[in-house]
């Protein structure tokens, strides 16, 4: 038996459970359960499941085990070669360091190439970041060491803490995330270094989002809320990025406690976020270098967290989000929102994953459709749209349509 099985096993007997009850309650199969304590695996999903059914955090249910052995090559580790080698250079028992260059950098440069690539990333341009993103990084290593001090060697600091957060963006995107860590552990160290607190809040939002596609929950909650803590602004007088970043880490902490089957803390941290929004609301300017966040992110994010609560309704997340709903896709482009917007169309798999649960397997493929239009890069990226795929060719009773078919393999569904 797993750690995993046997961590299963002793809170369904503490909760006084067979496996045939505790599969009624979670809405399982008996098979599903026996599989797992015998040393089955199943997804994070199923396991949050079963721990709202256990009255127990899902993290209780997890725990160190031994790992399966590696079958084949990681097809993305020969591409990242470059990436890996700037953000990890090799050592050994001399100090070889960087090098200070011997051509002083020119830094306003450096920052409009660091901001460039974000822009291409925000757009899903992501081979143009993993193309320049070793380079980038090198070059802000240089900086770094080339100024000993000063203000440039703090506008050194300051561009490589974006570069690193950048990285560290792509990185968890792509689910390289030890990789990912390293460098969003840099960006903070950095952003901190250089009192830059926007910028380290920010990559704690990235970081929180990290531990979440990680399962680490307690950790996702923890590094949000005491960050949101700490950086909690004078609501009257705060620029717009600073309640920008309050409110995403507000939004990371709450994602993490509704998957923790936490819901109280969950709707607390809501609460923060959709403050922060609505200050951000009434600011004369909203313009700041960390991605859309209003009222419309905040409720649609909830929405997302809806599915995931114990009575969460499936019916009232495609009733927000239809026809002329305040969520609809009638309503984004009514406010001019792009059809590219990443919150957008994560909220269109919001949906297509409450479709998927009462039975309207043409409408949620309708929203995978939508988004691979739009955001055709971003979508075969998205775990979430994988599931709704996979849900479709698993549940459908009549043959696959052409269409179907075909979004399966995009999204690495069949085969």
């Amino acid at each position: 038996m797993s750690a995993l099985g046997e961590n299963v096993r002793k809170h369904r007997r503490l909760a006084g459970l067979t496996q045939e009850q505790l599969a009624y309650d979670a809405g399982l199969a008996p098979s599903t359960v026996a599989k797992l304590e015998q040393g089955g695996n199943v997804r994070i999903e199923t396991l949050h499941i079963l721990a709202r059914a256990l009255h127990v955090k899902t993290s209780q249910l997890m725990a160190s085990d031994t790992p399966e052995p590696v079958r084949g090559e990681d097809p993305t580790r020969v591409g990242l070669a470059e990436l890996r080698s700037a953000l990890t250079p090799p050592l050994g028992i001399t100090d070889s360091g960087s090098e200070r260059p011997d051509e002083e950098p020119n830094l306003p440069a450096l920052l409009d190439v660091i901001r460039a690539g974000s822009a291409a990333y925000d757009s899903d341009n992501f081979g143009s970041v993993a193309g320049k993103m070793p380079e980038t990084i090198r070059d802000a290593n240089s900086a770094v060491a080339y100024f000993d001090n000063g203000e440039e060697y703090t506008q050194a600091l300051s561009a490589r803490a974006e570069a690193y957060l950048l990285g560290g963006r792509y990185l968890t995107q792509v689910r390289q995330y030890d990789l990912a860590y390293h460098a969003l552990s840099g960006a903070i160290q950095d952003a901190r270094a250089v009192q830059d607190m926007n910028t380290a809040g920010y990559a704690v939002v990235i970081m929180s989002w990290l531990l979440l596609r990680q399962g680490r929950f307690d950790d996702a909650e923890r590094a949000a809320i005491e960050t949101a803590d700490h950086l909690e602004p004078r609501i009257s007088k705060a620029p717009p990025e600073r309640l920008a970043v309050w409110g995403w880490l507000a939004l990371q902490a709450a994602a993490a406690s509704v998957r923790n089957n936490r819901p109280g803390e969950s709707t607390d941290a809501r609460r923060i976020a959709e403050s922060a929004a609505a200050a951000l609301g009434r600011h004369p300017n909203t313009r700041h270098r960390f991605g859309r966040f209003d009222t419309a992110v905040a409720g649609m994010k909830g929405l997302e967290d809806e599915l995931i609560s114990e009575n969460g309704d499936p019916f009232r997340v495609i009733d927000e989000s239809t026809g002329k709903a305040r969520f609809s896709d009638r309503a984004m482009k009514a406010a001019r929102i792009a059809e590219t917007d990443k919150e957008w169309n994560r909220h269109r798999l919001t949906v297509a994953t409450a479709y998927i649960k009462v039975g309207e397997h043409d409408k949620a493929l309708d929203r995978l459709t939508a988004v691979d239009y739009a955001n055709p890069q971003w979508l075969r990226h998205q775990r979430m749209a994988q599931d709704v795929m996979a849900a479709i060719v698993q549940q459908r009773k009549r043959r696959l349509t052409a269409e179907m078919r075909a979004m399966a393999n995009h999204l690495g569904v069949l085969g």
